[in-house]
């Protein structure tokens, strides 16, 4: 019986610290994945910042990220030589404690396409 008090706790908190970095690691890959899936719309011929912020909170609005996202930020730049659709999506991670990260900074990049 006093194995079962000992090794019990620490089986929960092991078990809980598995799902808080499962949480963590689908919450970045969502945001990454809508994070490239606007800089695609918006790298599109006739695409806008406001088709690649629509499309980002399309990816978002069905899943666990959706209340995370802090910013959306949607701008075209110019690198050796091409122009470049930047997205940059600034979000906190559901983190429990003072462990880890608080905050998450991802970039999507997309070449503009040529109307042409």
């Amino acid at each position: 019986m006093v194995e079962f008090v000992v090794v019990v706790p620490m089986l929960l908190l092991l078990l809980l610290g598995v799902l808080q970095v499962g949480l963590a690691l689908h919450v970045r890959s969502t945001v990454t994945s809508a994070a490239a899936e606007g800089a695609r719309a918006a790298a599109l011929a006739g695409g806008d910042t406001r088709v690649a912020r629509a499309r980002i909170d399309d990816a978002l609005s069905t899943s666990l990220a959706s209340g995370v996202v802090e910013s959306v930020s949607v701008t075209r730049v110019r690198r050796g030589g091409l122009d470049v659709v930047q997205v940059q999506v600034r979000a906190r991670l559901p983190l429990v404690g003072l462990l880890g990260p608080a905050a998450l900074l991802v970039r999507g990049h997309a070449l503009v396409e040529d109307p042409a």
